[in-house]
């Protein structure tokens, strides 16, 4: 059986597009604060204030996940280092050396974008260079497979194929996906493959987020007492 994803118009493919637009400006404003000193809580009023100042809105503050978990309170999710993807922000200062993943949402229109960049803060260490460049390539690639009549098992194998040949473990119940009126949208879009991303065909007009997370180490992880 093979599930079918929403098909945008047109004209909300136009609002989707202004949203990213939005969304690269204010990454691209944190990349460039995210220096020796600055402290996480100070790129994410950053964040807050080039969202406001575009006339949009922030995807991420208030998000609940699940019930019983604390609203999100930030614009931004800040992963220093051995942080995996939904670091809070906070008066953490960042030093030379720190690898930081910026990841921010953006709504235009009722539209959402979502995004997410790896910033050396100061001098990288090869080691971090090394994983920050194989993931980008594993986000080509999976940008890549994703075209009209492919299923997101051939996203899946493109991004692993990729990890695996630079040697990197992923996060295995960490994915993409869809996105539109709502930031989390069905289906979820898994970067290993498995036989239910088969069932997903892509069309022209889907929009979905493609999100390869590669890790040093066995990818373990725990959450915080706050549940992030």
């Amino acid at each position: 059986m093979t599930f079918r994803l929403p098909t945008r118009t047109p004209t909300e493919l136009d609002s989707m597009r202004e949203s990213g637009r939005v969304l690269a400006g204010m990454l691209a404003a944190v990349r460039a604060a995210a220096v020796p000193g600055v402290r996480l809580r100070e790129l994410d009023d950053l964040a807050r204030t080039w969202l406001d100042d575009a006339g949009a809105e922030p995807s991420f503050l208030g998000y609940t996940p699940d019930p019983g978990i604390r609203p999100y309170d930030g614009v931004l999710c800040l992963s220093p280092n051995d942080v995996v993807v939904h670091g809070r922000p906070s008066g953490l200062r960042l030093h030379d050396g720190d690898l930081l993943t910026v990841d921010g949402g953006a709504i235009v229109d009722g539209w959402h974008s979502d995004s997410a960049i790896t910033v050396h803060i100061g001098q990288p260490s090869p080691r971090d260079e090394a994983l920050r460049l194989a993931t980008e390539e594993a986000l080509a690639a999976g940008i890549a497979a994703a075209s009209s009549g492919a299923t997101l098992r051939d996203v899946a194998v493109a991004i692993d194929a990729v990890a695996r040949r630079h040697g990197y473990e992923q996060l295995a119940d960490h994915g993409g996906h869809g996105i539109g009126r709502r930031m989390h949208e069905p289906p979820f879009i898994a970067n290993q493959p498995t036989e239910e991303a088969g069932h997903y065909r892509l069309r022209a007009g889907n929009t979905i987020a493609i999100e390869p997370m590669l890790v040093l180490g066995a990818g373990r992880y725990k959450h915080k007492r706050d549940g992030w």
